[in-house]
């Protein structure tokens, strides 16, 4: 791993593709042992999650299924503030044991807004999946129970996580070089 560009800024190496995979297998594990027997639904949430859903997905033995919702605040390197749901749920939820995938909880105002309307759906159980979390960026007490790795609140990229639409493709999750 090196340093890449991407339009105009500059990103360093931070977590590699063999880190990331390990972590996966790790959080499988555990929701394999928590759901036995229980069926449950994952709700990735796009387009970030993607990557890391269909990874943690595939290490998923246990009899479950999975839907997707699009909800959106980036812009550039800033959140703007808004969530925009623009791809709905059409699975319902009551009784329904449920675990959301997103790919990095940094403020939590995305979960802060979608998991009320989640919540008057009724499932059984709700828990969250989330491949990064930035805690000195939280600004919601958002509780995630499978988390990948924390990170500093710093700009990253890859694995599911663009600038402006790029990167996404990337094995490997790069932090942004301030300059």
């Amino acid at each position: 791993m090196s340093v890449i560009q991407v339009n105009d800024k500059k990103f360093q190496p931070y977590i590699s593709a063999a880190e990331i995979q390990h972590r996966i297998a790790s959080l499988a594990a555990r929701i394999n042992e928590d759901y036995k027997g229980k069926r449950p639904l994952f709700i990735a949430i796009l387009n970030g999650s993607f990557m890391f859903a269909s990874d943690l997905f595939k290490e998923i033995t246990i009899d479950a299924e999975i839907c997707f919702i699009k909800l959106a605040s980036y812009k550039g390197t800033r959140s703007t503030g808004n969530v925009i749901t623009s791809i709905g749920l059409d699975e319902p939820l009551v009784n329904r044991h449920v675990v959301i995938i997103e790919d990095i909880v940094d403020t939590g105002n995305t979960l802060n807004k979608f998991l009320p309307q989640l919540y008057n759906q009724q499932p059984a159980s709700l828990k969250i999946a989330a491949l990064l979390h930035k805690p000195e960026a939280l600004e919601y007490p958002i509780v995630i129970d499978y988390l990948g790795f924390n990170v500093p609140d710093k700009f990253l990229l890859g694995f599911g996580l663009d600038f402006d639409g790029l990167g996404r493709n990337l094995a490997e999750i790069y932090q942004l070089i301030e300059e």
